[in-house]
């Protein structure tokens, strides 16, 4: 879920702090895992969102996207021209569409956001169909580079460069500006903002105890967007196709930890050099 606003205080975790997000990011990545496996044509955003609940609960966690006023659910699935914060509705999802699917879970006062993005085959339209895989492919590889930069970076604006510098070179899509990463910890949005595309400034430093979801959401058309009138679901102004991945990622001492994937971003961040270390 992107921010709607972001609670002020410091955003420099302690150690003991860091270890206590395991279990959350452990439970949103349960979570991304059982919807992977059960996303299909046929299956209904309300059945994926009950598959994800009982993921979280299951680990001891409960959805925290629940916790935000006037929502009920514990994901967001944004098709095809819905971008965030869709409400999971009965319809049933077809071949050709692409969904994102976005949770996040609290385990003792602690938060998790994750998402991840699907492109269903059709083979009636396998041009549509590759286009879509294309723009999610795209996507994730522009987090893993964002996530990546992380672990180099002296300050945080440094991830907006290398998220933005990656769809640019791989594609004509565009980067949605209003909706961005942000820190995570105590509450599931926090200080700081995660830009996805440059910005004036540095951004903080980048040092341990930082726990930053970043998530870029990407275009293959307009960024401009529109509220729907349920108040929640956001909507590509020209209706083009949209993709969105994240992970929750903190730094310490070692290294940085994917808190979100099972195996720390190894699979991710391994290809790009960088090899993640366990929080001790």
């Amino acid at each position: 879920m992107a921010r709607r606003g972001l609670l002020r205080r410091s955003i420099y975790k302690s150690p003991a702090q860091l270890r206590l997000m395991v279990e959350p990011g452990l439970a949103g990545a349960a979570a991304i895992a059982a919807m992977r496996e059960a996303v299909r044509p046929g299956i209904t955003p309300l059945e994926l969102d009950a598959i994800a609940e009982e993921a979280i609960r299951s680990r001891g966690g409960a959805p925290n996207f629940m916790l935000e006023p006037g929502y009920q659910h514990t994901i967001c699935a944004n098709v095809n021209e819905h971008v965030v914060h869709a409400i999971p509705t009965d319809r049933p999802l077809a071949a050709g569409d692409i969904v994102a699917l976005d949770v996040g879970a609290v385990i003792g006062g602690w938060h998790s956001d994750t998402a991840f993005t699907v492109a269903l085959p059709d083979h009636a339209r396998p041009e549509e169909s590759a286009a879509n895989q294309h723009l999610s492919d795209v996507t994730e590889q522009a987090m893993w580079r964002g996530i990546a930069r992380l672990a180099t970076a002296s300050h945080l604006n440094e991830v907006g460069e290398a998220v933005a510098s990656y769809v640019r070179a791989q594609s004509d899509y565009n980067v949605l500006e209003d909706y961005i990463g942000h820190g995570i910890g105590r509450s599931m949005h926090e200080d700081p903002p995660v830009f996805n595309v440059p910005v004036r400034g540095r951004g903080p430093e980048v040092k341990p105890g930082l726990v930053v979801a970043i998530e870029p959401i990407i275009s293959a058309g307009s960024i401009e967007t529109v509220v729907q009138d349920d108040d929640w679901t956001v909507t590509i102004a020209d209706g083009a196709m949209s993709a969105q991945w994240e992970h929750s990622v903190a730094v310490h001492a070692g290294g940085i930890w994917v808190l979100t994937a099972e195996d720390g971003g190894a699979s991710g961040l391994v290809p790009l050099g960088v090899t993640p270390v366990p929080i001790p």
